[in-house]
């Protein structure tokens, strides 16, 4: 058995879908289109073997964490097959934390996400710089 504390869990289709950056990325314009705030990307690699993006996301309602979350879901997972490995915190609604294997995304409530400070908590992790690549693959797409 993997031993998560130090490996990250294999994806079974890694051939099929796009690299990690690319998703987080998706992720995060899909958080935006939702009504999401505060959207920060962190880059841990050289901080943990565990795994690669944090993207974090501050909704206003537990009603609109669901929905980006579910958004989230039918992006990485419907149109880029990717694999989700757990989702936690759906019923409390508060913090719901979706476990790619490779990409962890919290959703917070603004003072949950106080509270619990990630951004503080992984500081020396690097916070990518999403919305210029964005607009990249926007008009990559637009030109396709």
């Amino acid at each position: 058995m993997t031993n998560l504390k130090t490996h990250k869990l294999k994806k079974t289709n890694p051939a099929n879908i796009p690299p990690v950056l690319d998703r987080v990325i998706a992720a995060a314009k899909v958080a935006e289109e939702n009504k999401g705030h505060d959207i920060v990307i962190l880059d841990i690699r050289k901080l943990t073997k565990t795994f690669d993006y944090f993207l974090i996301v501050s909704g206003s309602s537990r009603r609109q964490l669901y929905a980006i979350g579910d958004e989230i879901q039918r992006k990485l997972v419907g149109e880029m097959e990717d694999e989700c490995l757990s989702v936690s915190g759906h019923t409390e609604g508060k913090w719901i934390v979706i476990d790619y294997g490779d990409i962890i995304v919290h959703l917070f409530e603004p003072e949950t996400r106080k509270y619990y400070a990630l951004e503080e908590l992984w500081g020396k992790g690097e916070r990518v710089e999403w919305e210029e690549r964005r607009k990249e693959t926007d008009v990559k797409s637009q030109e396709e």
